[in-house]
């Protein structure tokens, strides 16, 4: 996704990412990310890119065995662009990924003061959801259709909070599992 500002979903997936990891590595917690540049996961001549990053991305997961698994991403809604806020997506018949996702969803609806907090998501059709071993979530940091949330996304100060959001409410998570 690149928003009309022309900012890339990619890159600003990765700088969440970062930000989260180090906040984590902080706590202590080893971390590991399935990329560390914008570049995917994916061979340049193959026929289903999305598919094989995807792929990819699934048997790093099960190759590190973490604890949990935290996909970060932006969100778009080009059908109404006052459509706005975090939200956080677990594998529907996963307790523990819908507990995951509550935490992390409460914290960010909590620490950034969103106007109209959302509830976590199940879902069943994500493939990194369906197909990780670990507990994961899928975190839309906000939505880059929506102008007002396009520009904080954007900024160091917002994507800070946002980072610090989604670790403290992993650490809920975590302390609450006594993982």
């Amino acid at each position: 996704m690149i928003a009309d500002s022309g900012a890339n979903e990619k890159t600003l997936n990765l700088i969440y990412a970062r930000k989260l990891a180090a906040l984590l590595e902080t706590e202590g917690y080893e971390v590991v990310l399935t990329r560390t540049t914008e570049d995917g996961l994916y061979d340049a001549d193959a026929s289903n890119k999305k598919a094989q990053d995807m792929q990819r991305r699934v048997a790093i997961i099960e190759e590190e065995d973490p604890i949990l698994t935290v996909s970060i991403h932006q969100n778009s809604y080009a059908e109404d662009s006052s459509v706005k806020g975090p939200q956080v997506f677990y594998y529907e018949q996963s307790a523990e990924g819908e507990k995951l996702a509550a935490a992390i969803q409460n914290s960010l609806n909590e620490e950034l003061a969103i106007e109209r907090p959302r509830t976590q998501k199940g879902n069943t059709t994500y493939y990194i959801l369906k197909r990780s071993v670990s507990t994961t979530v899928i975190v839309e940091c906000g939505f880059l259709t929506n102008p007002e949330e396009e520009t904080k996304l954007q900024e160091e100060i917002y994507q800070d909070r946002v980072a610090q959001a989604i670790c403290d409410g992993i650490l809920e998570y975590l302390q609450e599992s006594s993982i």
